[in-house]
């Protein structure tokens, strides 16, 4: 297992749509477990393989951040099959540093994908696990939660990131 780095907003990579997994090899088990160690040394509670620079559709979401191993999802090709609902609430994200905005999102999704093992899998997710498994499958789809925000709060955004970029370069 390796902790990958994680990219952040203005790399190409977040900004693609991710190709599907042909084949559930070595190589994409492999890259699921550094994903959760990536996830959990980060912390997060959701990860997209984009966000670690490998344009694949996997993600992995675990809301126990590591303190309970029946709570990690693994997820090969998902999609969003249902929503329902909708409600707003505070986002953040592991590749939009130090930025928290509120995001509406489904209250309720049924997400269909294939588990590491080539079976599928069906997840029903309320709240904060339907959030998650938005958030997450939009990496895929190369649109990060910043761009479902009005255009003045993104370019607010950018230039609170811009500031933050030119601080940290001249320290």
């Amino acid at each position: 297992m390796a902790v990958r780095e994680i990219i952040t907003i203005g790399h190409p990579t977040l900004a693609r749509k991710a190709s599907p997994v042909e084949a559930i090899d070595e190589e994409i088990v492999r890259l699921a477990t550094d994903m959760v160690e990536t996830l959990h040394r980060a912390p997060g509670i959701g990860l997209a393989a984009p966000q670690v620079n490998v344009s694949k559709r996997l993600i992995v979401v675990d809301l126990s951040v590591g303190e309970n191993t029946d709570d990690l999802i693994v997820l090969v090709n998902p999609e969003i099959v249902s929503r329902e609902g909708e409600v707003a609430c505070e986002e953040g994200c592991l590749s939009v540093p130090d930025i928290r905005e509120k995001v509406a999102r489904p209250y309720r999704v049924l997400v269909r994908g294939l588990g590491l093992d080539g079976r599928a899998v069906e997840i029903a997710g309320e709240d904060l696990l339907a959030r998650v498994l938005c958030h997450e499958i939009d990496h895929l789809d190369g649109i990060l939660f910043v761009e479902k925000l009005s255009p003045l709060k993104r370019a607010l955004i950018r230039k609170k990131l811009q500031k933050s970029r030119s601080a940290g370069a001249q320290a």
